[in-house]
């Protein structure tokens, strides 16, 4: 399968989503701080990103992997530079 590539604002919004619709957090009330996702080489499955330190997960964390499983099945992260939109490039 061909991965959709997200930035990383993109891809953090849509784990946070993802993390934040499941029923266990939801019925506990938590909110749980998403990382911004980090830029790795590709592991055997092709992805190119990872996510560490979640904040206030305690006890979630298979939740939390369970997310990131899907998510990194489907995405991997942009790896275009923004340009400066200086048009001397200096």
């Amino acid at each position: 399968m061909i991965r959709k590539t997200l930035n990383a604002s993109r891809l953090q919004q849509e784990v946070d989503r993802r993390i934040h619709r499941l029923q266990a957090i939801v019925g506990d009330g938590v909110k749980i701080r998403v990382p911004r996702p980090q830029l790795q080489d590709p592991d055997k499955s092709g992805c190119n990103w990872t996510m560490t330190h979640f904040g206030n997960a305690l006890g979630f964390d298979r939740d939390i992997e369970g997310v990131l499983k899907s998510v990194r099945a489907e995405y991997n992260l942009s790896t275009e530079v923004k340009q400066s939109g200086n048009p001397f490039d200096d």
